[in-house]
């Protein structure tokens, strides 16, 4: 089956109504045992052929490779109106449950944007009920949606670079490369050492 790049169908709909200021919001880390939950948001300017040509290749990052996301961050982060990345750490994950950190981060990352959205496009799993902000919430959003997958993309790369950054101050499971995730190689670490303060406390461990 031929894989589908995210389009600009939703925003293009939402621009012909006069909405100028589109987020599109995902989220990194949500299962990794230790470190931040990312959400990155993302608004894009309403010019379909510039788009179409600057940010070629942009999907869900999970689909690209390290090193074609690294590529297409900078990329985006030229091309965008605004972005920004927000975090809720490891502590606030264990106190308050996964899904109430995620809002938690993208509500961070939306008091850090230099606009403000008139409208939210986020992926499945981080609507924001809590926020007056017409929304709407789209099932594999990132594969869908290409202000989505964009902030999909700045949501991963900023975490990882956390990661590498936290690896050194916690050197021995392995953080610069799993980044938090439960590889064999992070879990075999997690029985040796022990947790260390990064790690989620509320997340099992086989």
């Amino acid at each position: 089956m031929k894989r589908l790049d995210p389009d600009l169908s939703f925003e293009l709909k939402l621009w012909g109504e006069g909405l100028l200021y589109i987020a599109g919001l995902d989220e990194a880390g949500r299962g990794a045992l230790a470190g931040p939950i990312s959400v990155g948001v993302v608004i894009l300017p309403g010019d379909k052929t510039l788009l179409s040509g600057s940010l070629a290749g942009a999907r869900d990052s999970k689909q690209l490779t390290p090193l074609k996301r690294e590529s297409l961050a900078p990329r985006i982060r030229e091309t965008a109106l605004a972005w920004s990345v927000g975090f809720a750490s490891a502590e606030e994950i264990d106190m308050q449950g996964i899904v109430n950190a995620a809002h938690l981060a993208a509500i961070r990352a939306l008091h850090q944007l230099s606009l403000s959205p008139q409208y939210l496009l986020t992926d499945f799993r981080l609507e924001l009920p809590q926020l007056k902000i017409p929304q709407k919430s789209l099932v594999k959003g990132d594969a869908r949606c290409l202000s989505i997958a964009c902030a999909s993309i700045l949501a991963k790369t900023e975490r990882d670079a956390l990661m590498r950054e936290l690896d050194v101050r916690h050197p021995g499971y392995g953080l610069g490369k799993n980044k938090g995730y439960g590889t064999q190689a992070h879990r075999s670490a997690l029985k040796r050492l022990g947790p260390s303060e990064i790690h989620r406390r509320t997340f099992h461990v086989k």
